[in-house]
């Protein structure tokens, strides 16, 4: 079952309570989605621990079994 735009940036929100969070469907088919995502947490980090800490947000969502919720997701992390 795919995952909503709105369960996404929850999530997120979960482990980023103070960032600012875009959430893009790129295909229109809530499979594909875009995330950007500006927090102070991300603060002299680099971009793979960045991203790292997002997939560690989403809980398992994208782990790449079949059970997975979310299929693709695109990240641009910036830090505040």
């Amino acid at each position: 079952m795919a995952m909503q735009a709105e369960q996404i940036k929850a999530l997120l929100l979960d482990s980023f309570p103070q960032a600012d969070i875009e959430i893009i469907d790129l295909a229109g088919d809530g499979n594909h989605y875009k995330a950007v995502i500006c927090t102070a947490e991300f603060s002299g980090k680099s971009r793979v621990s960045q991203h790292q800490m997002v997939y560690a947000a989403l809980k398992g969502a994208m782990d790449g079994t079949n059970d997975a919720q979310l299929h693709a997701l695109a990240l641009e992390t910036r830090a505040k």
